[in-house]
């Protein structure tokens, strides 16, 4: 299955086929355990029922709570880092599955989905170990639907590639909790404020401002999964925001959903 894959340490690893150019798997891993970069033959639909994870490819860093999925395509290089204890459900894709499927041009490239209740029950139903083909062949394309439909990118950190910027991307990520001077990091990478703010937007999509408020963000994702009792009301302070309230409305900019109920739902 793997072309390349760094040992893990798995709980536990179940495996289903299907048949016809589909398999799943079912691995419950441990926080701190990091997969890395490695790639498969087929294509993927990562999901994780319970806990988070953070996915990691050349274009950028997606964080993945359990409300999201990520879809890698074949023989992309990729890591994951998981930041809470996850139940990782697993479905693998042929090639050719897919090419039967007319989906391919449609799934060239990574994205993370937010699992809608009909995405989310479709994929635990595969893994209830009943062994009905026509059942199995109804869930999954139940499942190819509905992530057809719900691409979103509001967890997704955009990585520069051109190496100035980049240099300036790694600097925040390093301590995205402070408040980073856009002529600061100009200075240190050797060139103007102006254009490493025309870096960002041509690389990234995203202002320098916006990218940071992401990162941020996808601090706090971080450290919620990984500390369950930590007070919302305090991560926000430690993150630099002038209210909680502030904090509350940039993180439901992000995620779609304010920290306490994403707290409440791990």
């Amino acid at each position: 299955m793997s072309i390349a894959e760094t040992p893990i340490a798995a709980i536990r690893a179940s495996h289903f086929a299907t048949g016809d150019g589909i398999h799943l798997v079912a691995r419950n891993y441990r926080k701190g355990v990091r997969l890395g970069t490695h790639m498969h033959r087929e294509a993927q639909l990562v999901y994780a029922a319970k806990g988070t994870m953070q996915v990691t490819t050349p274009k950028g860093r997606w964080l993945v709570p359990p409300d999201r999925a990520v879809w890698v395509p074949a023989r992309l290089e990729h890591s994951i880092d998981v930041l809470a204890d996850i139940q990782m459900r697993t479905l693998y894709f042929d090639l050719a599955w897919l090419a039967r499927e007319h989906r391919s041009r449609s799934l060239e490239a990574e994205f993370v989905v937010r699992v809608s209740r009909l995405l989310h029950e479709s994929i635990l139903a595969l893994f209830d170990g009943r062994d009905e083909p026509g059942r199995t062949d109804l869930l999954i394309r139940l499942a190819m639907l509905e992530l057809h439909q719900a691409e979103d990118p509001a967890t997704f950190i955009p990585l520069p590639h051109e190496p100035r910027c980049r240099r300036a991307a790694e600097l925040v990520l390093a301590d995205p909790t402070e408040t980073h001077d856009i002529a600061d990091l100009a200075r240190e990478v050797g060139t103007s404020a102006r254009t490493l703010s025309r870096l960002f937007s041509a690389e990234t999509q995203l202002s320098f401002k916006s990218w940071c408020q992401r990162a941020r963000i996808a601090t706090a994702i971080e450290r919620l999964s990984m500390y369950p009792n930590l007070s919302v009301k305090q991560l926000a302070a430690d993150l630099g925001y002038a209210s909680f309230p502030a904090f509350s409305h940039a993180f439901r900019q992000v995620t779609g959903k304010t920290p306490t109920e994403f707290a409440e739902e791990k």
